[in-house]
């Protein structure tokens, strides 16, 4: 184990890149922690002459990663492709077939695979390690996985997307439109050319399908997630939050329940005393809570060169110390099926915002829908405007199940006197 530990790069686009950059700048820092050099020693991507910033004349080439992943001089490969499928898969397939550990960045691979890579990793004697899927540089699938081993985690929440983040902080700040602060994000760097991945939720639900599998110990179930994105969200929304006590957060939310486990990823009206209502900006927070432990939680940068970089090297330097433990806290072997809970059947607080005509018998009408649906109104908001523009009015309920918020919606969109989609937020009552 003095040797170094020789490692090739699939991808080198800015994870890489930053990678290459992080083992020149503290490489001798890490291999005084881990004893032994951590090497790079061949690299693949689409464009061998690109300005990458960094110098990868001293690697060796492959234009064909699974060619790399197959034959290079390395103990460990590291994808950083992306993309669930197609040759991220395939280079992770050929790396585990010929007895090579895998570390990857990649949250969709996982998410979609990861189960079935960590059994064949398990058969072949070889890690498969994935801090960077999730939370950027945030160390929190090892604080799951190895931290909290003795609890029982009851339930975790987090920011999971600092795109989301971003925009909904700016939104707050500045009283502007969702379109107009992505289109910002966008110019900024922080949201890409097609944004759908991170502002539908996708992103988001991908990462909490992983946290969920490392905290209850259960086979990756990512189709069972029930995803809703922030492209809804409003301005009013956000101003009416703010007047009610709360902050919006795009959240990944996984817990246990009576009726199974629940995974949802959605916007939430969250309390100003919780723990994540000040986490700004493209920041990401988890919080996870142990039966014994208690809460705790997990902040900082959850994307980008550096942060990313850094959790794939903690994964290098614990595969070069010979640190082994089961992908996904348990064997692949013993990871139960999931057994989700039906978002019919979550049962919660709801903020409503309906726009209507203002004319006599509207709220009649509201007080109607509410008594047929059985849902029981906690309190209303309602701001005058000019005679011809529609009145918004607001309401927060009681906890009530899901499917009779569902109902009292339908019914409302159908009302005469409603002229806009009525808009739904969930309000999270979040461990503290």
């Amino acid at each position: 184990m003095n040797g170094p530990l020789n490692i090739a790069v699939a991808g080198l686009g800015t994870v890489g890149a930053g990678l290459i950059q992080l083992l020149n700048a503290n490489g001798a820092l890490a291999a005084r922690r881990c004893g032994r050099e951590i090497a790079v020693t061949a690299v693949s991507a689409r464009d061998r002459g690109r300005d990458r910033g960094v110098d990868i004349s001293k690697f060796k080439w492959f234009d064909d990663p699974v060619q790399m992943a197959c034959e290079a001089n390395a103990d460990v490969v590291v994808e950083l492709i992306g993309g669930a499928d197609g040759m991220a898969r395939a280079v992770c397939d050929a790396a585990i077939g010929v007895g090579r550990h895998v570390v990857t960045a990649n949250k969709a691979l996982i998410a979609r695979h990861g189960t079935a890579l960590a059994a064949a990793a398990e058969e072949a004697g070889v890690q498969l390690a994935y801090e960077a899927a999730v939370a950027g540089g945030i160390p929190v699938i090892k604080s799951l996985r190895e931290g909290l081993a003795a609890n029982r985690i009851e339930s975790l929440y987090g920011i999971l997307n600092g795109t989301c983040n971003y925009i909904l902080s700016v939104m707050r700040d500045t009283g502007r439109e969702f379109d107009d602060v992505l289109a910002e994000a966008q110019r900024l760097g922080y949201a890409e050319a097609d944004p759908g991945f991170d502002v539908d939720g996708v992103d988001t639900a991908h990462k909490l399908a992983i946290l969920t599998s490392v905290a209850f110990g259960s086979a990756i179930d990512f189709d069972s997630v029930f995803v809703e994105g922030i492209r809804h969200v409003s301005a009013e929304d956000i101003r009416f939050a703010d007047e009610l006590g709360y902050r919006i957060k795009l959240l990944g939310i996984a817990r246990r329940t009576d009726h199974g486990v629940e995974q949802r990823v959605h916007p939430c009206m969250v309390a100003l005393d919780s723990p994540i209502a000040h986490v700004e900006g493209v920041n990401n927070a988890i919080v996870a809570q142990g039966d014994f432990v208690g809460s705790t939680v997990y902040e900082g940068r959850g994307a980008g060169a550096g942060p990313t970089a850094s959790a794939v090297a903690a994964d290098l330097i614990d595969i070069a110390r010979g640190c082994s433990v089961p992908t996904f806290s348990v064997p692949a072997s013993a990871l139960e099926p999931a057994d989700p809970a039906s978002m019919d059947r979550h049962v919660g607080a709801y903020y409503i915002r309906l726009m209507v005509v203002d004319r006599p018998g509207v709220f009649a009408d509201v007080a109607a829908v509410l008594r047929d649906s059985e849902v029981s109104m906690e309190a209303i908001l309602q701001r005058a405007r000019s005679p011809d523009e529609a009145v918004p009015v607001v309401m927060t309920t009681h906890d009530v199940e899901e499917s009779a918020i569902r109902h009292a919606l339908a019914r409302f969109a159908a009302l005469e006197t409603v002229v806009e989609q009525p808009r739904l937020i969930r309000i999270e009552p979040l461990a503290k």
